[in-house]
């Protein structure tokens, strides 16, 4: 089971790296030329459904990997999940009822959690050096890397990939003023 849930959720984290450099790229044409381009009304009409399912996959595999699979998680992993797993509500109630406050809070979510996650992943792949989350009393280690996908993608990375798309789609939504009132 583990290698299947490495394997999609793999899989889900390099489609999502794709699609955010093809609206990067989109993002940037349409503040060129000041013209919408069929990329960004995509994003702007499903920005928020595909926020809102980022964050959900993103709570789901977190507890699959500690509830299900076993990986006890580390203090690093509890800082992005606290960062992460409140947006599901604060999305889906955005999705609902169409409230444009939830843009500002999740940009800021995710740029903290995104932070985290980029710090946690360069810290496992030895780019930084951190303190063992042991050395102050916890039992995992924030550097222990459970699962190595494609040879990047470890749970951090899966995080910060979450993160920066919800990020991505906030600020388009925010810049492009899609919501009203």
């Amino acid at each position: 089971m583990t290698s299947v849930v490495n394997n999609i959720l793999s899989i889900l984290v390099i489609l999502v790296q794709l699609s955010m450099a093809v609206v990067l790229v989109a993002w940037a044409v349409s503040l060129v030329s000041k013209k919408e381009n069929l990329i960004i009304s995509y994003v702007l009409a499903w920005g928020l459904p595909l926020a809102f399912l980022t964050a959900l996959i993103s709570t789901g595999g977190s507890l699959i990997y500690s509830e299900v699979i076993g990986y006890e998680p580390c203090k690093l992993c509890w800082f992005q999940r606290i960062l992460m797993y409140p947006q599901v509500i604060t999305l889906g109630l955005a999705l609902w009822h169409k409230n444009r406050a939830v843009i500002d809070q999740s940009i800021v979510l995710s740029l903290i959690g995104g932070v985290i996650a980029a710090y946690h992943y360069l810290s496992q792949i030895a780019v930084i050096e951190v303190a063992p989350c042991s050395a102050i009393g916890y039992a995992v280690n924030c550097t222990k890397i459970f699962t190595m996908n494609y040879g990047y993608i470890t749970i951090p990375m899966m995080a910060l990939t979450g993160f920066g798309y919800i990020l991505l789609l906030m600020v388009v939504l925010k810049f492009n003023k899609i919501f009203k009132g």
